[in-house]
């Protein structure tokens, strides 16, 4: 079965673009882009003449690789006010042979959250923890096995309506389809899941440009996500204020010189830069390090003040991403503060080979689970699109430079 699902990561820093094949669950990335955001802040528009201009830039980039306009797309959305809840639902087997199909399991979910979400809140994710067949029997897989009842224990996920509108409105005004929603934490966890993570409770941490991201994972079921208002723009800002530089310079010296192990930072390695007082200052990569470090361990700590806050449960791993997590020693760092269970998250498709692209990779991979749940095929393609597609022989190339009733839509869709 081959699927062709294209996400969009809107951040406040920057908005990246991919599409990716999945043929037998494996993902082959098909173009990859990087654009610098306009209008965007914590994941809102703010600004919506800006906004449409960068994801325009985005979608044109994109299709230029691929040489096929991109209608549709997923999307992820700020999961600020989020919340979880449990919930219970069941549905009769009216069927002849008594086997439960799909069908029957995507209906038991619909009717465990129906007249449960209110007005105000938009349904973002069910994510089914345990399913009985006639009320006693407790099976992991109930699909073609036969019953009379099913019931499925679920995790429900909302955020507030505006969330979703403030994103879905402006990407519709493009003319693209919004396929669905999602949200930074899940998108995460299913580009780094094992089979492992789905048996214990852990940590997803991702460190944004503006935020920084702080989930609970029970048994690969999202419990609790709280964010965090600092980022790496700290760090630039940071720089930018004790050496009296533009923040841009300080980004470039950031992302130059600045190191997560101190003992790696290097005196004689520098840049000479021209200061707010039009004077040429010499910073070396000790010192500029230092400066970042110091924020770093603030936002580690930060981070696990989080954790302890959000459960009381044994972490059995923690693993944390985002652009600045590629920082050569970050590992270092991590260790130092969180113990020997934290570790860095690496996305390793080929094509997409950067942390940065977390939330857009695992947001295919999470799309493309939910297809799998309903047993259905997708394409932003049609078919005579990807015949078409498919002849050109492409490789895969990267650039750098009612709304519930959508979010119901691949649950409940007949």
């Amino acid at each position: 079965m081959r699927r062709i699902i294209s996400s969009l990561d809107i951040g406040t820093n920057s908005i990246k673009l991919v599409v990716g094949e999945f043929q037998k669950d494996k993902l082959n990335i098909l173009s990859c882009v990087n654009v610098p955001s306009q209008g965007i802040k914590n994941g809102y528009i703010v600004n919506r003449e800006s906004a449409e201009f960068a994801l325009q830039e985005a979608f044109f980039k994109s299709e230029e690789i691929l040489g096929m306009q991109i209608k549709e797309t997923l999307v992820n959305v700020p999961s600020y006010g989020l919340s979880c809840f449990i919930s219970n639902g069941s549905v009769n087997i009216n069927n002849a042979d008594k086997s439960i199909n799909h069908k029957h399991l995507i209906k038991a979910m619909q009717n465990s959250v129906y007249g449960k979400i209110d007005n105000n809140k938009e349904l973002v994710s069910i994510m089914p923890a345990k399913f009985f067949l006639n009320d006693d029997k407790q099976v992991s897989s109930p699909i073609n096995m036969v019953a009379n009842k099913l019931t499925v224990s679920d995790v429900a996920v909302v955020i507030p309506k505006k969330n979703v509108e403030n994103i879905v409105n402006c990407i519709e005004k493009l003319n693209i389809k919004v396929t669905d929603v999602c949200i930074n934490p899940l998108c995460d966890f299913y580009e780094f899941k094992t089979d492992d993570m789905k048996k214990v409770v852990g940590v997803i941490v991702n460190i944004g440009h503006t935020k920084t991201e702080v989930s609970i994972f029970n048994k690969g079921i999202l419990t609790a996500s709280e964010i965090i208002d600092i980022g790496a723009i700290n760090i630039d800002n940071d720089l930018a204020y004790i050496f009296k530089i533009s923040k841009d310079t300080a980004k470039d010296i950031k992302e130059k010189l600045v190191v997560g192990d101190i003992k790696r930072a290097s005196p004689s390695e520098f840049i000479i830069v021209t200061d707010s007082n039009e004077e040429d200052i010499k910073i070396t990569g000790y010192d500029a390090s230092a400066i970042a470090i110091s924020r770093i361990n603030e936002i580690l700590n930060l981070v696990k003040k989080q954790i302890s806050l959000l459960t009381k449960k044994e972490i059995s791993y923690i693993i944390v991403t985002g652009g600045i997590s590629k920082l050569k020693g970050f590992n270092t760092l991590l260790t130092n503060c969180l113990g020997n269970l934290a570790k860095v998250g690496m996305v390793e498709e080929i094509g997409a080979r950067y942390n940065k692209y977390s939330v857009a990779v695992g947001m295919l991979k999470y799309y493309n689970s939910r297809l799998n749940l309903r047993n259905v095929n997708f394409s932003i393609f049609s078919e005579d699109e990807e015949d078409e597609f498919g002849g050109k022989n492409k490789r895969i190339n990267v650039s750098d430079s009612s709304l519930l009733g959508k979010v119901f839509g691949y649950f409940f869709d007949n």
